[in-house]
């Protein structure tokens, strides 16, 4: 009846898939769980080999790193069953009652279903703030404000979907690097006005990273930004980094705002990494290091 997927990479999921497991059996449902770790050769993958001791559950490691959308491509031909749940794997659920949330949409006949992602209400250690200031600000919405722009506010770490809508809409192959994979996948549905169904089921995102490693992937992503950008993939429409783009650029501005980058930088990153970093400071430096990228 329902097939859970976790992708993996150097992380324990035992926990996770326990709590899963836990609630399936207890509602009594015929369910599968499959957690794939993406060739990170990982210490950890000897505790997640435990998962293949629990009754429905399997653990498999990728020979060669796929990529998080190729990655959970390969993880949905897997699935059995009609339904699917993609959890990320450093998430867990907020209530004992999460899968049977999910269950009462699948009697719906819903095609896509966003539960919803909160953080701990505990500020963190210094150095995992701006993780956790981002995450409370601009990922943890409510049903209402979510409910406002269903496709733009959808996250890929707590969503159920029809196994054949997903099959008919991959992610796409031709994205092999981290950031906006998922922008792209939530575009199609759109595009093709797949319903995204928002309700009050959220998970925990457990696993904030330092200031300095959400920086390096924020970089990450902006590159790939403008990889998929001009492959024609994500418009100004899509993206608001690429709309504000767009409208700077077509003033004459983009070099000026390059020029903050190479100039401001440290000062502002400075911010980002301390106990109390300003959003709109990281919008301004997100912004203007995509400007510095997009002059080579």
């Amino acid at each position: 009846m329902l097939t859970v997927l976790i992708p993996t990479f150097h992380y324990n999921a035992v926990h996770l898939v326990k709590a899963i497991q836990e609630q399936c059996l207890r509602a009594g449902i015929i369910f599968e769980i499959i957690c794939q770790d993406d060739a990170s050769k990982s210490e950890l993958n000897t505790k997640n080999e435990k998962i293949n001791s629990l009754a429905n559950c399997h653990f498999y490691t990728n020979i060669k790193n796929l990529g998080r959308g190729r990655n959970i491509n390969s993880l949905v031909l897997k699935a059995k069953y009609d339904y699917v749940l993609l959890l990320d794997c450093d998430t867990l659920p907020t209530k004992d009652t999460f899968i049977q949330k999910y269950l009462d949409e699948i009697k719906k006949e819903k095609a896509v279903v966003f539960g919803g992602i909160v953080y701990h209400s505990e500020k963190p250690k210094q150095k995992n703030s701006l993780r956790w200031v981002y995450g409370q600000k601009r990922e943890a919405l409510s049903v209402a404000l979510r409910k406002e722009n269903p496709y733009f506010s959808t996250l890929t770490s707590n969503i159920l979907f029809k196994k054949k809508v997903f099959l008919s809409n991959p992610f796409n192959e031709n994205i092999k690097n981290y950031g906006y994979e998922d922008v792209v996948w939530v575009k199609k549905l759109k595009e093709k006005s797949i319903i995204i169904t928002h309700i009050e089921n959220p998970t925990f995102h457990l696993n904030l990273e330092t200031s300095e490693i959400f920086i390096e992937k924020i970089h990450q992503s902006l590159k790939n930004l403008l990889l998929i950008s001009n492959l024609g993939l994500i418009t100004a429409t899509d993206n608001r980094i690429l709309r504000t783009y767009v409208r700077i650029s077509n003033i004459g501005l983009a070099a000026f705002f390059s020029f903050i980058f190479a100039t401001f930088h440290k000062k502002i990153k400075a911010n980002l990494v301390s106990n109390h970093p300003y959003l709109f400071l990281l919008d301004v430096y997100k912004l203007c290091y995509y400007c510095k990228i997009n002059s080579k």
